[in-house]
């Protein structure tokens, strides 16, 4: 799986802007959400059947009543 989490540049401006401290906490929450996030996309991926057409549905309907 990639690197989802922030880049080491933005982890130095937020440990410049907000102290290391805080800018270390963010940036390891953000790194944790996006892995949620990815193992989520993951698990909701499942087979979609393809789109029946209108009209096929018309005429699957008949057929069964006959």
């Amino acid at each position: 799986m990639p690197n989802r989490g922030l880049s080491t540049r933005s982890k130095k401006a937020l440990n410049e802007m907000i102290g290391e401290s805080a800018g270390t906490e963010i940036a390891e929450l953000i790194t944790q959400m996006a892995t949620e996030i990815e193992t989520l996309r993951q698990k909701a991926i499942v087979h979609v059947p393809a789109p029946v057409e209108t009209s096929q549905v018309g005429n699957m309907s008949t057929h069964q009543n006959a």
